[in-house]
């Protein structure tokens, strides 16, 4: 396997991990995405440490 291979791959491998994340943002905006009451994932309960009391 040759350098130029080892390139192809990664590139190939990042087009399609694009391309697998863009599919999957897109149903779920086609379907309502987290409308339905829950937080996403990036939210955790530190981000209710900084509301005010």
């Amino acid at each position: 396997m040759t350098q130029s291979d080892l390139l192809f791959l990664v590139l190939i491998l990042i087009t399609l991990t694009s391309l697998i994340v863009f599919v999957v943002q897109f149903v779920r905006s086609r379907r309502g995405g987290s409308d339905d009451g829950r937080a996403g994932w990036w939210e955790g309960p530190w981000d209710e440490d900084d509301r005010r009391r």
